[in-house]
């Protein structure tokens, strides 16, 4: 038996809303479900968050004086704490930097340091041949001249050689060195090494850092003590001043380590002959902060290439090696005391080039020789003391053993004694007198002092401002979507292809009631069949 399946339909109006995006759309920064609903206005966001103030003056509730006020508080101290920042930020990118000196237990020295001594007078009057004082008339003043006072006009000499020349013609250590001492033992020339400088021929002791001479104690009598004749009566007259003319008498001493070449015209330091001289050392280990702090060279920074003839970088190889370099540009040769295989400058322009020495090493951290320190050093604090020498007995006795008058004694004769005051050496570190973590603790004080705020408020903040931007953004890339028939009751809402489509009455029950209204009304049958063959359906 057939059965007659009615449906009640409503329909409804297209619906004004369009659907919401897909679940992946409406999650925020802290990952909020699908669904979510709408992102919280101001006042709830200030109710809720944990910076001081800001409940009270931009939370929910009514206006007033009271608000203002809270909110004057609020925008006063934001600017305040703004304003340390600022100051703080300013302090730390100055990047400040002090010297201290390590408390610690002090560290053994590591040996005896290299002493480098030159005699002022660079050449020996005695030594000097006719061509020598010919060559040299630009850099010492003396005339030239033959054998009779006066050089012919056809008379050529030989081309010089500087190297021979400072060799032969400067002071013998064998002549000067009249005793020598080490730690109690006895030392002599052989223990010196020869080194050129811009004072012609000097010597130094303890030179090779492969056999550095260790030192057993400290004070005086346990390093090395030497006595000198400075040999005045070799020095060369003046005729006329130039820029290497020298007026004093006497040697000049550098101590320095043995990696480090002698730069003695201008670290070293005098002495006169009838004092004896007492030099009492330090050994201070330096540490340098690199960049930003500082501009150390740092050991494992390559800048450029290595410096041509030296084992280990330094400040005085550095120099030495500008000073190369500029005489190279301007004179096209290299002085005796620089590095390299270049030819060395004939002595007829020795003034020239070293006058432009001067003139283009000056230029600070941007010139054109900008040498930084090294950001390990050693170096050797000094304390100089004199008493003068001889005294009236050892006068007598001095001349009478080497043949000389008391006057030559007083006049020539010097002593040098350079000792460890102690064997320790001082630890001298550059550390940075305000750091990253002081520049956070500083910032986390006034901020909790001004505003109560902390990492975590900022996070608050943060995420406040992406969810208002990320809901702001979705309304302007939202697409429009079909409009929907929406039910205004509590049936379901189906268009009418839909309807068509869906439904489950046949076409034959449809033409049955062909002509009835599109509402159709409830047909009971009370008369039906048991069982409910015929059922009310709300499609």
């Amino acid at each position: 038996m057939p059965i007659e399946i009615v449906c009640k339909i409503k329909f409804a109006e297209e619906d004004a809303k369009p659907k919401e995006k897909e679940a992946g759309d409406e999650q925020s920064l802290l990952g909020a479900a699908p669904g979510a609903a709408a992102p919280r206005d101001l006042a709830t966001f200030a109710s809720t968050s944990t910076l001081h103030g800001l409940g009270r003056a931009c939370g929910p509730g009514p206006r007033g004086l009271r608000r203002t006020l809270w909110a004057l508080a609020l925008f006063t101290s934001l600017a305040a704490f703004l304003y340390q920042a600022a100051g703080l930020a300013r302090g730390y990118l100055s990047r400040p930097h002090l010297l201290a000196m390590d408390p610690a237990a002090p560290a053994p020295v590591s040996g005896f340091p290299a002493v480098t001594l030159c005699n002022i007078n660079r050449f020996r009057h005695s030594a000097l041949s006719d061509a020598d004082i010919f060559h040299l008339a630009n850099l010492t003043g003396l005339p030239p001249k033959d054998r009779d006072g006066h050089r012919a006009a056809g008379l050529r000499y030989p081309e010089p050689d500087m190297v021979d020349i400072l060799n032969r013609t400067g002071h013998q250590l064998a002549d000067m060195l009249k005793s020598c001492n080490f730690s109690g033992h006895r030392c002599s020339a052989s223990n010196f090494s020869v080194v050129y400088t811009r004072y012609g021929k000097c010597y130094t002791f303890n030179a090779d850092p492969q056999s550095s001479l260790p030192s057993r104690a400290g004070g005086m009598g346990s390093g090395l003590e030497i006595m000198l004749d400075i040999q005045q009566e070799e020095y060369l007259p003046i005729w006329r001043e130039t820029n290497e003319t020298s007026f004093e008498a006497g040697i000049r001493v550098q101590i320095h380590s043995q990696e480090e070449p002698p730069y003695i015209h201008q670290l070293g330091f005098g002495v006169s002959p009838g004092f004896q001289t007492f030099v009492s050392c330090q050994e201070q280990r330096l540490t340098y902060l690199p960049q930003p702090w500082g501009n150390c060279r740092a050991e494992t920074e390559h800048r450029g290439p290595e410096l041509q003839g030296y084992s280990a970088y330094s400040v005085s190889a550095c120099r030495l090696r500008c000073e190369k370099e500029a005489v190279l540009q301007r004179c096209h040769c290299r002085m005796v005391h620089m590095p390299g295989n270049e030819t060395i400058c004939p002595p007829n322009i020795y003034i020239e080039c070293a006058d432009h020495i001067l003139d283009s090493l000056g230029g600070g951290s941007e010139g054109p020789c900008f040498c930084p320190m090294p950001c390990n050093l050693t170096r050797y604090g000094k304390e100089i003391s004199m008493v003068r020498i001889p005294n009236k007995g050892s006068a007598r006795y001095l001349a009478r053993k080497y043949n000389r008058n008391e006057t030559y004694i007083r006049e020539n004769f010097l002593v040098l004694d350079v000792f460890f005051e102690a064997l320790t050496s001082e630890a001298v570190e550059q550390r940075a007198a305000y750091g990253l973590s002081a520049l956070l603790g500083d910032l986390g004080g006034q901020m909790g002092l001004f505003i109560g705020a902390s990492i975590l408020t900022l996070l608050e903040i943060l995420d406040y401002i992406y969810e208002v931007s990320w809901d702001r953004l979705k309304r302007v890339w939202r697409r429009p979507k079909t409009p929907l028939r929406a039910s205004t009751g509590g049936i379901s809402t189906l268009g009418l292809q839909e309807l068509k489509e869906q439904s489950p009455c046949p076409s034959r029950g449809r033409a049955e009631v062909g002509g009835a209204s599109n509402l159709l009304p409830n047909h009971h049958h009370p008369h039906g069949p048991p069982g409910g063959l015929f059922e009310d359906f709300a499609c």
